[in-house]
């Protein structure tokens, strides 16, 4: 299930990854937009760490790990998941990312999420993926723009009562997007 990008290896999950990745759990700023914005404690990412791995298991596609290629650092995440906190868009699959603050603003997650995108149509046989974001997580929404998301709906989090934006992209429009080299 790897996948190669011109700077970032998507990957599975090795068990050395889970202490970098409560490193990005228990940062603030890289949680602030993240369901209600708490950050996570080392036992909560071990938790989510596990369940990471299931779900390559039992649905076929999930979060990758994303590794700098020039480093063998580990960013962050991107990948697929079924977004069950939002059950008014239900069914649906849900592409998102996080990457360490250390990666932010090097169009990392556009190129991996990109490449995602390519799995979950290709690979996993999708044929529309979703993406959810709080409605002031501007740097994300612009990821979504540059995917050629579109934006489907604004709603809340029932959980949480969070605004947040759900936009979509269909197996077509992205290979549309692929041929005219975006």
């Amino acid at each position: 299930m790897e996948r190669v990008t011109e700077r970032l290896l998507l990957r599975g999950w090795r068990d050395e990854d889970l202490v970098p990745l409560a490193d990005i759990y228990a940062d603030p700023e890289v949680m602030r937009f993240i369901g209600a914005g708490a950050t996570r404690t080392y036992e909560q990412t071990a938790a989510s760490f596990a369940m990471l791995r299931q779900e390559w298991r039992d649905r076929g596609y999930g979060m990758f790990a994303v590794e700098v290629r020039a480093t063998g650092e580990l960013a962050g995440w991107v990948g697929m998941t079924v977004p069950a906190f939002l059950p008014e868009i239900l069914p649906a699959v849900e592409i998102g990312w996080r990457l360490g603050r250390a990666h932010w603003g090097r169009g990392y997650a556009t190129e991996a999420a990109r490449e995602a995108l390519a799995y979950g149509f290709d690979e996993a046989g999708l044929d529309r993926i979703v993406s959810v974001c709080n409605v002031e997580h501007h740097a994300s929404r612009r990821v979504m723009t540059k995917l050629g998301m579109a934006l489907d709906r604004r709603t809340t989090v029932p959980a949480h009562g969070t605004p947040v934006d759900v936009t979509a992209i269909t197996r077509a429009q992205f290979a549309a997007a692929r041929v005219a080299g975006a």
